[in-house]
């Protein structure tokens, strides 16, 4: 069983490969205006119920 999953992670391991100055930019472009959405969604929703007074 432990023998089994130890290859299979070495498995996964050697196919495995470093992302690409490219590839790596384009993560963090993505993973930041995700965080920029979630921010704003939520500012919105703090500005609605401060407007609605609740």
């Amino acid at each position: 069983m432990l023998k089994e999953k130890l290859r299979d992670y070495l498995r996964v391991l050697k196919v495995a490969k470093r992302p690409t100055w490219k590839e790596y930019w384009q993560i963090a472009k993505l993973t930041g205006l995700g965080s920029v959405l979630i921010g704003a969604i939520g500012l919105i929703i703090t500005l609605v119920f401060t407007l609605v007074g609740l």
